[in-house]
């Protein structure tokens, strides 16, 4: 008996010694943050450097304008001349506003503006009724389009503008997505970032000003490039911030916090964490490779995250895949395209595939070790009723 203990013990050891989980080693701890979630993703790569409850529900309030402001922009035409109507004139619609009255006829692309900048929820009204015909339409528009385009997986919208609804959720996860891919728009970065913009409105001429703190600078930090602030009783303050330096692009999201100064203090903290800790390292387009005699080339500039503290070597294998390895362990993979034969290769980014790979391998260790636990069990369950047999049949006499 104490052999087969010993046995599975060992075994259990070297499966659990053997588990491939590898977490990057930074120089200082994540963050202890007051949100009740969190995110921190590296935009150029996707990587995921921090979350904390990442995939809870929760309320968003008015970040949900990222996702609005990107719909418009992808799926309209900023040109377009929209006139008002009652419902979304400032008089009909809570909260903040640009002031926009009925009849008004306004640019699709200065609604946008007014929605971001100025956080107006009546901008998100007209929007809405303008692409979709009516809320409920657009509800139904733009989850179809978070979900199909961006990917979003817990996100439920009901309006444009973020004002509570029990049914208006979506993840920090998922806030990080939409802003990553609202990223790539040049037309929204440069709205999103804006500090302050110039409004001549029919009820309403002035300077609008981006209520984000870091964005306007009222709280200083190198290297913002955009944000969006919300804040309603149920869902608390909530920020998505996006940030940059040197090569490093840093998408961080927070919400419920009972405090302002807490979302920005955990925002911060959030990039302050990926700015130390991490870099990113890039194999340039057009960089030439020579295996074996066939020469392979770079097909993009191919970029990958690592710790400040890691130094990657590239490591070219003869059908041309390029395994970026610290140390004993790859950090990701790329393809690169033979060279002579005109780029029949498509160069691919095996990241995720050897994330979903490790994933598995994990399942499997685990299904494994419960097996191994289940196979102990019953050889103990056996024993003992081996034994007990024994004891009554030696002892039948003394009965």
């Amino acid at each position: 008996m104490k052999k087969i203990t010993l046995l599975i013990a060992t075994i259990l050891a070297i499966i659990i010694l053997n588990d491939n989980r590898v977490y990057a080693e930074t120089s200082s701890k994540p963050p202890t943050l007051h949100s009740e979630s969190a995110f921190l993703m590296e935009a150029n790569t996707g990587e995921i450097l921090y979350e904390k409850n990442g995939t809870e529900p929760m309320y968003p309030a008015s970040v949900t304008k990222i996702a609005t402001a990107i719909f418009a922009i992808e799926t309209g035409n900023l040109e377009d001349i929209v006139t008002i109507s009652s419902e979304a004139s400032a008089k009909n619609v809570e909260g903040t506003t640009v002031f926009l009255d009925e009849g008004e006829q306004v640019t699709l692309e200065k609604l946008v503006q007014g929605l971001l900048i100025n956080s107006g929820n009546d901008a998100g009204v007209a929007i809405a009724e303008h692409l979709s015909g009516s809320m409920e339409q657009f509800s139904e528009d733009i989850n179809a389009y978070l979900e199909n385009v961006i990917g979003t997986e817990q996100t439920n919208f009901k309006n444009p503008h973020g004002l509570f609804d029990d049914k208006h959720v979506t993840t920090a996860e998922d806030l990080a997505k939409i802003t990553l891919h609202a990223m790539q728009n040049d037309k929204f970065m440069d709205i999103f970032g804006k500090k302050e913009l110039e409004w001549d409105g029919k009820t309403w001429d002035t300077t609008i000003r981006n209520h984000h703190k870091l964005v306007k600078e009222e709280i200083p930090y190198i290297g913002i490039t955009g944000g969006k602030n919300g804040f309603v009783s149920k869902s608390g303050f909530t920020l998505v911030t996006t940030a940059e330096r040197d090569d490093l692009h840093l998408v961080a999201v927070t919400l419920k916090t009972s405090l302002d100064s807490e979302a920005y203090e955990d925002t911060i903290s959030l990039l302050d964490y990926g700015f130390e800790n991490f870099t990113v390292s890039s194999i340039e387009e057009g960089t030439e490779f020579t295996v074996e005699g066939q020469e392979y080339v770079a097909p993009e500039t191919l970029s990958f995250l690592h710790s400040v503290e890691e130094q990657p070597k590239e490591i070219i294998e003869e059908d041309g895949l390029v395994k970026i390895v610290d140390g004993n362990e790859t950090i990701t993979a790329f393809q690169l395209e033979k060279y002579s034969d005109g780029g029949e290769l498509e160069a691919r980014n095996t990241a995720v595939e050897s994330h979903e790979t490790s994933i598995f391998d994990n399942i499997f260790v685990y299904f494994l070790i419960a097996f191994i636990l289940g196979i102990f069990i019953l050889v103990n369950v056996a024993i003992r009723k081996r034994n007990k047999r024994r004891y009554a049949r030696n002892n039948r006499y003394f009965l």
